[in-house]
């Protein structure tokens, strides 16, 4: 079987390899990396395996990124994974993505994103005028995440060049912010001769103790959030030039740089903060109590100022490549045509981008005021973490199906994957190296009562998509 021809009226290819590779770690780096340390070490104590559950997620989300690098390579089009899983297992599949990409894994989480991104505002604001009173208001609050919601989708419209620039710049400079946080104990140590808090080896006991496979597993669930969102270049795979060559680079390179930063962000939360402390930080960022500790008020507010930036660079990249996938459904009568139109100025999918801008902000609104109806109890678990575990499970169910379109396609079209000029090393192995951990890690999440709520909802949603697919879409 062929593939399908691509269609007609393409979106322009901007994107050189920098752009591109900017993208996936912009994107992806996020929140996470400054609050889910917490998670981590609930669930294991020991520094020893947290630090490895950030280098084995990474490492085998190199292998899927290897993977799905040759997969992009064969289709470089808008729409990423729904084209990779139209392609291999049929238009069903592809509108589920679509389904859940749409509403949970770029609507909900870009919502909850942007009530980070006005919390942190607050914060700095608090801080710079060194008062524990509130500046902004609840609903100023929500007014401020809004707003930022709508001011990137315009700018994500106005063209795709100007968006991932203004991603290029962003996430040069939270990469710094985090390559600061990571070197911080070290440069305290040598130049602080008496810091409020002094970081040391001892805090890294216990670096080990008795291992347990499932608590293990939920570890690593939390730090498949941190790392969601590494198959952000394969929607703009259609604007990206040369990209038998540049997605590839984009792919591994990203997220080469994300283990780098991350364990490295994590040792120095470890060397300041104990493991079974740092379990205990409800309410604070990990980075945000590393950066106290070993500063002052000062660090404080400069930590709180990076999460703002770091988040702001999130949202910015999610409402430029989440679209894509509205405007590829759209393309193939999966979605109101009206999604898959280009402007004719600025060659954007503006009202596939404009769409999930409203959306985001309807979401921003309706949680808030359910959060006013029914505030959360004492002993709930944290709202950003029961949103992170549904989307990583939402998500990972797909990334998985789209990792595995490699085998298919190497089976059903030789011929073409033997021509690209990036094909993933140590296939069929690499692969696999990446879906069988990662299988076990979902079927943990729903035999772990922690997180089968999430679970069995993100089952519930696909299953959704799956019902209204078959009664609207079918026959079309």
């Amino acid at each position: 079987m062929e593939p399908t021809p691509p269609p007609a009226d393409p979106l322009p290819r901007v994107l050189g390899p920098w752009l591109a590779g900017a993208i996936v770690v912009g994107t992806v780096i996020g929140t996470g990396v400054f609050k889910k340390g917490r998670a981590v070490s609930e669930a294991v104590p020991e520094s020893g395996y947290g630090v490895l559950a950030w280098v084995v997620v990474g490492l085998l989300t190199l292998c899927g990124a290897m993977a799905l690098a040759e997969v992009a390579s064969l289709f470089p089009r808008a729409g990423g994974n729904y084209v990779f899983l139209r392609e291999a297992y049929g238009r069903a599949f592809g509108f589920m993505w679509g389904w859940v990409e749409f509403w949970f894994l770029r609507c909900a989480s870009c919502a909850a994103v942007a009530t980070i991104f006005a919390e942190s505002l607050h914060d700095v604001l608090k801080r710079a005028k060194g008062t524990d009173a509130e500046v902004l208001g609840f609903w100023d609050r929500q007014a401020v995440a809004a707003g930022v919601i709508t001011l990137l989708g315009l700018l994500a419209a106005r063209g795709t060049k100007l968006g991932a620039g203004v991603q290029l710049v962003v996430t040069s400079v939270k990469i710094t912010s985090l390559l600061v946080i990571a070197v911080l104990p070290g440069v305290v140590l040598a130049v602080v001769t008496d810091p409020p808090v002094r970081p040391s080896v001892a805090n890294l006991e216990p670096v080990w103790g008795g291992f347990d496979l499932s608590a293990f597993a939920v570890a690593m669930v939390a730090v498949l959030w941190p790392y969601n969102g590494w198959t952000n270049v394969a929607p703009i795979a259609g604007e990206v030039r040369d990209p038998q060559r540049n997605i590839p680079r984009a792919f591994v390179g990203g997220v080469g740089v994300l283990v780098l930063v991350y364990v490295s962000v994590n040792l120095s939360y470890y060397l300041t903060i104990p493991a079974r402390e740092m379990a205990t930080l409800k309410d604070t960022p990990v980075a945000a109590e590393v950066c106290r500790r070993l500063l002052g008020p000062v660090g404080l507010l400069a930590a709180s100022a990076a999460i703002m930036l770091s988040v702001f660079g999130t949202i910015a990249g999610n409402l430029l490549v989440g679209p894509r996938g509205v405007f590829a459904l759209s393309r193939d009568g999966l979605a109101p045509g009206v999604f898959g139109r280009v402007h004719r100025r600025y060659e954007t999918p503006h009202t596939a981008i404009l769409l999930m801008t409203a959306v985001t902000v309807g979401f921003i609104y309706a949680v808030a005021a359910y959060t006013t109806l029914r505030p959360p109890a004492a002993g709930d678990k944290p709202p950003f973490d029961v949103l992170t575990d549904f989307v990583v499970f939402g998500a990972g169910v797909f990334e998985l199906l789209a990792v595995g379109t490699i085998y298919v396609f190497r089976y059903r079209h030789p011929e073409l994957t033997a021509k690209l000029p990036f094909r993933c090393p140590g296939y069929p192995v690499v692969p696999a190296l990446f879906l069988l951990p990662m299988v076990a890690v979902y079927l943990n999440m729903l035999a772990t009562p922690s997180s089968r709520t999430e679970a069995v909802a993100g089952c519930a949603f696909i299953a959704a998509g799956a019902v209204l697919y078959a009664a609207v879409y079918r026959q079309r």
